[in-house]
């Protein structure tokens, strides 16, 4: 069956639905949700973030040069949708939800308490696109909730319940991988024989740059 034609548009998903926070240069906090982030880098790590120009925290990050990227959860649904919906020059939306503010550790910006992960930015460009300027920014710190973070010091996502954007509509994560990044190349060993213990699977990948 060939596929239908639509005219071009942004089908494209899921993606992270976002919580950035902002400052002004008096340092007043804002809250924002952002569909268009991306990762853009893995050294260093840089990510970006699409804004529309009307938004109140377009102003605050094109003056200050930092935000935070907070990582949304199921439970944070409702925070989230309406932080999109509604401006920061109307209504204070720290303040309507009652969300404890973080300070920052190398940036001046806060973080969400309530976000199991932030992702501490700094701007490196800016390129103007249409309806959207892009920012291109490096991570400087991930701060990290303890509660997702295993006995050997990984972080464990699928402990988080994270959030994701599609198309109009919402879906939390579920809470087990399918599979693990290089799964489909791992190299399968047996153990020396006689010890009777099933097959296992060493992943050839390990050690390697990721191509």
């Amino acid at each position: 069956m060939s596929k239908r034609l639509f005219k071009g548009a942004v089908l494209f998903g899921p993606i992270p639905a976002v919580l950035v926070t902002t400052i002004d240069k008096e340092g007043r906090p804002n809250v924002f949700t952002v569909g268009w982030t991306g990762v853009a880098c893995t050294h260093p790590p840089m990510v970006t973030v699409a804004v529309r120009k009307e938004r109140l925290s377009y102003d605050n990050i094109r003056e200050t040069g930092e935000f935070v990227i907070n990582l949304t959860t199921r439970e944070m649904l409702k925070i989230t949708d309406f932080c999109g919906c509604r401006s920061g020059r109307k209504v204070d939306k720290l303040k309507h939800f009652g969300l404890e503010i973080e300070p920052g550790t190398d940036v001046a910006v806060p973080s969400l308490k309530k976000s199991p992960v932030a992702l501490e930015c700094k701007v490196k460009s800016v390129t103007e696109l249409g309806s959207h300027d892009l920012f291109l920014a490096e991570i400087v710190r991930n701060k990290v909730e303890p509660s997702i973070i295993d006995a050997n010091g990984k972080i464990d996502m699928a402990k988080a319940g994270l959030l994701a954007y599609c198309h109009g509509e919402y879906f939390g994560l579920g809470k087990r991988p399918l599979a693990s990044f290089g799964h489909s190349v791992a190299r399968r060993s047996t153990r020396k024989k006689g010890h009777g213990k099933k097959v296992q699977a060493t992943r050839s990948y390990r050690g390697k740059k990721r191509k």
